[in-house]
């Protein structure tokens, strides 16, 4: 390959990444003034990263916007990034935003002013100005709806991609299933008797919507016959499984 696909081999950026945990979440844990209480379905985003969050008028954290010292961290906010496929150790990142509440419109609009993100590598904090210029990755949407049909539908794919991933890694596995997928590449969680760990099959090139992200994965499936054995490719051909 060139130098233009090795640049596709990393991560999302962290900034993106809590983006996009953020996009994706349908509930989330606030703390505020003593006060926690779990929100589902009452949030949306902003552009620029602002969470508004719809609440009852008796909410007490409609008080807390309203009696804490504007400015300050008056409230966190944490959001769960879980995993669409079963398997062991479904929470794939968590986010926290720090920061505070104030009232706009009869909604609570929350600014915040620290921004945290823990993922399998560790915590890391986010940039604010890179937080709120970054967007969600394209396929964020979209990866529940994608993972959970390649892993009930295509399980003959996913054994197929673990002939891109190095034998150490594949050392002890009982079940190899999808974790993530996101514009640079897709995840696979290897599960072993005792333990588990991921491994990240990079795509050639950025895929920015589902149909970039199918000719992207038909790629990566080429590369994993081309790697397997050419007698047990033309007996596949033969029988007319491949």
């Amino acid at each position: 390959m060139g130098d233009d696909s090795q640049s596709w081999t990393a991560a999302p950026a962290a900034a993106e990444r809590a983006r996009s945990v953020l996009a994706a979440a349908w509930s989330c844990s606030v703390t505020a003034e003593g006060t926690r209480e779990e929100l589902v379905g009452a949030h949306t985003v902003t552009e620029d990263g602002r969470v508004l969050v719809t609440v009852p008028e008796d909410s007490a954290l409609l008080a807390a916007a309203i009696c804490a010292p504007r400015g300050e961290p008056s409230a966190v906010l944490e959001f769960a990034d879980v995993a669409p496929v079963p398997v062991r150790g479904r929470i794939r990142a968590r986010l926290w935003l720090a920061g505070w509440f104030s009232v706009e419109e009869g909604q609570l609009a929350f600014r915040p002013t620290r921004v945290v993100l823990r993922q399998a590598s560790g915590a890391v904090v986010v940039d604010l100005d890179e937080f709120a210029a970054a967007v969600p990755d394209p396929l964020t949407t979209a990866e529940a709806r994608l993972l959970t049909h390649l892993a009930d539908c295509h399980a003959d794919a996913v054994e197929r991609l673990t002939r891109l991933v190095e034998h150490d890694s594949l050392h002890g596995a009982v079940r190899v299933q999808p974790l993530a997928v996101d514009r640079h590449g897709l995840t696979l969680r290897i599960e072993r008797a005792r333990a588990h760990g991921d491994v990240r099959l990079a795509f050639h090139a950025p895929a920015d919507d589902v149909a970039q992200l199918t000719e992207r994965m038909h790629v990566l499936l080429t590369q994993a016959s081309a790697a397997s054995c050419p007698r047990a490719l033309q007996r596949q051909r033969t029988d007319g499984d491949g």
